[in-house]
């Protein structure tokens, strides 16, 4: 994807000039918790106030963020954005909000100083409790696929939990920090969410992006860990490439994609077979998914909206896999696979998976990580996968299971 123009609600003409070294760092390195971080492989943005909040009723979201945005806009802010988040469940209220201030800057990989390391994390004696235990996850998992080879759906998303508890404060500046510059091509988050309450991750999975009449979405599908050794991360990065189980899983999720931007999109491009992408802790089979707005009516989000939740973070069918989720995950998702990013009157904007995620708040952390499920997965291995998926946050906060 391209770099695209920096955008900003209101910028002082230092900020426009945008010096190559320094400019996303500097943003980053000014975050505290109350505004609103978010860094993709096309900009950097950091939002201070809220000038208004998106409302919660019953109108549709994109419906209630055009509004926004109008009045905002009708009130005198020059090129106001949307920036927040978006709840698993739509029906359930969003943390969106039209900041006072947008700062921008290029993306974390154009500034050279991105390179340096984030401070070590102070040893810390967390307290851990895995929700459900790896046991009990396994389990569900165990039977969801008897479900599964009974007919009833073809894959679920599990998800399961870590609560992490400090006896001191939580540094969430410092998370972020070892987020972004272990993964500066992905996207990075930290939204509030509730007064004292802070959502905070690393994902690497573009749900939709449009950018005036253009429209790129990368689903995600199947997965495996890294290794430290070389040979070993590239016969296990080789073997993801030929996995019968992960290719199918991966191709469900790319027709599902397919079927949800077909009415508002023409030219439509999907390459046959997937590629791979890398975090600092995983493999992903990707699928860079391109088209062209029908229409210049559909925003952003409401491209989002129409393709939350796609089999990746729910399953399918997906009325049938949301019923499996609420019968076997003892905890709310909450933000947990919904989706963040930034939209902006003209209905551009940026919407990003929701995963590597953790809810910060005061002294404790809730990390959340899932494994799709199918018929033929084994509960040991789906159970290891959610476990090497928690490591992009235990190691921003110097934890181990």
């Amino acid at each position: 994807m391209s770099t695209a123009p920096e955008v900003a609600t209101h910028v002082t003409t230092a900020e426009q000039a945008h010096p190559a070294v320094g400019a996303a760092t500097a943003l980053l390195d000014d975050y505290t918790p109350g505004r609103r971080f978010l860094a993709t492989p096309t900009r950097t943005l950091l939002a201070e106030g809220v000038h208004a909040h998106v409302p919660h009723d019953d109108r549709p979201l994109p419906q209630r963020v055009a509004a926004a945005l109008a009045a905002a806009r009708a009130a005198g802010t020059d090129r106001p954005h949307v920036i927040g988040a978006v709840a698993f469940d739509q029906s359930a209220p969003a943390a969106l909000a039209v900041p006072e201030t947008l700062r921008t800057a290029p993306p974390l990989t154009a500034d050279p100083l991105i390179a340096l390391p984030a401070e070590t994390p102070e040893a810390t004696d967390w307290r851990i409790r895995p929700v459900p235990s790896p046991e009990e996850y396994g389990e569900g998992v165990a039977g969801a696929v008897e479900r599964m080879w009974r007919g009833e759906f073809s894959k679920v998303v599990l998800a399961r939990t870590l609560e992490l508890t400090a006896p001191a404060p939580l540094d969430i500046p410092l998370m972020l920090q070892r987020l972004a510059r272990r993964d500066p091509s992905g996207y990075t988050f930290a939204l509030p969410t509730a007064p004292g309450r802070t959502l905070v991750g690393a994902s690497p999975e573009l749900l939709v992006s449009r950018r005036g009449h253009q429209v790129v979405a990368n689903p995600l599908a199947g997965s495996t860990p890294r290794s430290s050794d070389l040979a070993e991360d590239v016969r296990r990065a080789a073997a993801l490439l030929e996995s019968a189980k992960d290719l199918h899983e991966h191709a469900v999720v790319v027709d599902a994609v397919h079927q949800a931007l077909a009415p508002f999109c023409t030219d439509l491009t999907i390459p046959a077979r997937p590629t791979l992408i890398r975090t600092a802790t995983m493999w992903h089979l990707s699928t860079t998914v391109t088209g062209a707005l029908a229409s210049p009516d559909a925003s952003a989000l409401e491209l989002a909206c129409a393709l939350h939740p796609t089999p990746a973070v729910c399953g399918t069918p997906t009325a049938t896999a949301r019923e499996v989720i609420r019968g076997t995950e003892p905890f709310d998702r909450g933000f947990f696979t919904g989706m963040v990013g930034w939209g902006d009157a003209d209905g551009d904007g940026e919407w990003v998976v929701t995963i590597r995620c953790a809810e910060a708040e005061e002294r404790s952390l809730r990390l959340y990580a899932g494994a799709g499920v199918v018929a033929a997965s084994d509960p040991a291995a789906e159970t290891a996968e959610t476990g090497a998926k928690f490591r992009t946050f235990l190691d921003a906060v110097g934890a181990e299971l």
